[in-house]
């Protein structure tokens, strides 16, 4: 067992990725007492049975007060109300973090609200299934992971502090500003995620391609594509909403690419796709050779874990 890191940990918003904080919290014995809350009462009962908090409360502010860490598991269009909400009540010296996927949207409706005496330090956990809700979370989840930290101006002491809960948890540790986050982002979750929902909804305006078929043969490709697709719309939306110039400057420069392998395919030019594909597919023995990924899909997580 690791060592308390907070006395008190706050989770707002109990989906995937709050849920697994928990269970990975006590895994390894990082909290002395864990309380959660969510938006709906039905996720909050089902919290309570599946038994992952210490205790649940039904308001963001109940949840908050006398906490030593506050996560903001919300979806990003809600954090600043819910940052609000908090301000007020935040114990002094208090962490406040995030889990959200965009950082510059999230700093700017989240400081405003919070009192000078705290540390906020924005963060986003590279980590996911297809599964979402409070039942959907598991102890493994983070476990040779990235977490990426924006320490946003905030002491050393408080960041040093986030990340040694994140490696408590399994994760690996990174920081960065805000900007550049979101650009990464932008390039390996944001624009492929939309490439995603277009390429299933091109598929189901495709009349002539019968449902069956497309399920039927998706192994050939198309399934990775609606494993991305089936993430959270709300989430989604708010991604998009929220990290607009980013997405827009890297889906501007997939079209373009696009356009010059739509050049290469009408030209029967095979020596650029040939040149383009061998280049490409380097980076996916890279991304193997850095252990984020396995043969299996999902990174071997199973249904099991719903």
């Amino acid at each position: 067992m690791m060592s308390v890191v907070y006395q008190r940990v706050a989770l707002i918003g109990l989906g995937l990725i709050a849920s697994s904080m928990a269970h990975a919290m006590r895994r390894s014995g990082l909290a002395g007492e864990i309380v959660g809350t969510a938006r709906s009462a039905e996720t909050r009962d089902i919290a309570r049975e599946v038994g992952f908090c210490d205790r649940v409360v039904d308001t963001a502010a109940e949840a908050a007060e006398g906490a030593d860490l506050v996560v903001l598991a919300v979806p990003v269009g809600a954090m600043g109300p819910v940052a609000k909400e908090i301000g007020p009540i935040l114990k002094a010296g208090a962490t406040v973090t995030d889990v959200g996927s965009v950082k510059g949207a999230v700093i700017e409706a989240v400081s405003p609200h919070l009192p000078e005496n705290v540390h906020f330090i924005p963060g986003h956990p590279l980590a996911g299934t297809e599964h979402s809700g409070p039942r959907s979370g598991f102890a493994e989840l983070y476990d040779n992971r990235w977490c990426i930290l924006v320490p946003n101006g905030a002491d050393e002491a408080a960041t040093q502090r986030l990340r040694d809960l994140w490696e408590g948890m399994g994760a690996n540790v990174d920081t960065m500003d805000a900007d550049h986050h979101d650009l990464v982002l932008a390039v390996t979750s944001h624009a492929p995620h939309l490439i995603a929902y277009t390429m299933v909804g091109v598929a189901d305006d495709l009349g002539r391609v019968t449902d069956t078929e497309v399920i039927n043969y998706s192994a050939a490709g198309f399934r990775d594509f609606t494993r991305i697709a089936a993430s959270d719309p709300t989430m989604w939306r708010d991604v998009f909403l929220s990290n607009k110039d980013a997405t827009l400057e890297i889906l501007g420069r997939f079209t373009e690419e696009l356009f010059a392998l739509q050049r290469a395919i009408r030209t029967g030019d095979g020596d650029h796709l040939f040149d383009y594909f061998t280049r490409t597919r380097a980076i996916r023995r890279g991304i193997i050779e850095a252990g984020q990924d396995t043969d299996a899909p999902d990174f071997g997580r199973s249904v099991k874990h719903e």
